[in-house]
């Protein structure tokens, strides 16, 4: 996700105009769980504490527990040991989106008797995954990114624990990684005989890990929007299919098709936004064309002509100068992209 990550987390990118660990966070509440901790490190801290909060918007307590180093996610999931107690625990992972959340999950780990439980999905090619085997509806073994996957159910990064995980971290050593590896400590409680289970996702799952995966994740979240007409639409101006404009937007002399959204404060004029293209507060948008996109909070796109497939940053400027002779004037971060036709 760089350059993007370099002055922002990845879990705080928005998809369909709000922050990706959101979801997380309501997924998690709809689950009846009133006590959340975000693990971050330390330089993050802050950053979280502005975008999240205290979880009172959501009705429930967030705290955050400090990571010094980045030795794996078993290692995260001992730094929350005095968070937890002796309580079962979820462990959810902020980059990840599930169309129906983790409610049926939890209630199935409440019935049961496990010491832990895996959410997983079925790939095309595990090779790139976790992958976990499955016997007589328990799990008897977990690989990482194997070469020969003994099925096609990759791990997907949320997980039920009791307190025997603890146990089962302290036991593990370091991967080739230097991490600790939360595959090898899942893999240490089968070996001790402790029963782990496996949950089958029913819908879509994605991992927003590359720009790909966040396009994605819009176009299915934008599939299940419904149209609401906060903002100023003038005369001139068409809709057609489901589109969400926030307050304080205003569209003039423009064709929107969803579905898609627009944030507050946005202004649209002359131009054309196309399906699946979530537009962010305070964005200005003239003489241009865009769709199947992402276009973050304050930025600026201005006689650029037909935008497709991107992923725009915060505050970014792409304007078209009108002055000749005509030529591309740039200023690109370490490790941009820029595709050119």
């Amino acid at each position: 996700m760089r350059p993007l990550t370099y002055t922002g987390a990845k879990h705080l990118i928005p998809v369909a105009n709000k922050p990706v660990i959101f979801y997380s966070i309501e997924a998690v509440v709809q689950a009846g769980i009133k006590e959340l901790g975000i693990v971050v490190s330390p330089h993050r801290e802050e950053e979280f504490k502005i975008a999240v909060g205290d979880g009172s918007r959501w009705g429930v307590k967030i705290s955050y527990i400090l990571q010094h180093q980045p030795k794996g996610l078993a290692h995260a999931v001992s730094c929350a040991h005095e968070f937890v107690g002796r309580a079962p625990f979820l462990v959810y992972l902020g980059d990840n989106l599930l169309e129906n959340g983790v409610t049926d999950f939890v209630r199935e780990f409440e019935r049961g008797h496990a010491n832990a439980s895996i959410v997983l999905y079925e790939v095309e090619d595990p090779r790139s995954f976790g992958v976990a085997q499955l016997k007589d509806g328990q799990i008897i073994r977990v690989i990482e990114k194997p070469k020969d996957p003994p099925s096609n159910l990759a791990i997907v990064g949320v997980y039920l624990f009791d307190e025997k995980i603890f146990e089962a971290i302290r036991e593990i050593k370091p991967s080739w990684r230097d991490e600790l590896e939360i595959t090898d400590a899942i893999q240490r409680l089968i070996d001790k005989g402790y029963r782990v289970t496996p949950h089958l996702v029913q819908g879509w799952w994605k991992d927003v890990g590359k720009p790909e995966d966040m396009l994605h994740a819009n176009r299915l979240l934008l599939e299940r929007i419904m149209t609401q007409i906060a903002g100023e639409l003038d005369g001139r101006s068409q809709i057609t299919g489901r589109v969400q404009i926030a307050p304080g937007a205003q569209i003039k002399n423009s064709e929107l098709r969803g579905p898609l959204v627009i944030g507050e404060g946005a202004l649209i004029e002359d131009s054309f936004i196309g399906p699946f293209t979530a537009v962010g507060p305070r964005v200005t948008i003239r003489h241009s064309e865009i769709e199947y996109s992402i276009v973050m909070e304050g930025s600026q796109i201005e006689g650029i002509g037909r935008i497709d497939h991107s992923l725009i940053g915060r505050n970014v400027e792409l304007t078209r100068s009108p002055v000749k002779p005509k030529a591309y004037k740039m200023m690109l971060g370490d490790n941009s992209k820029v595709g050119i036709i």
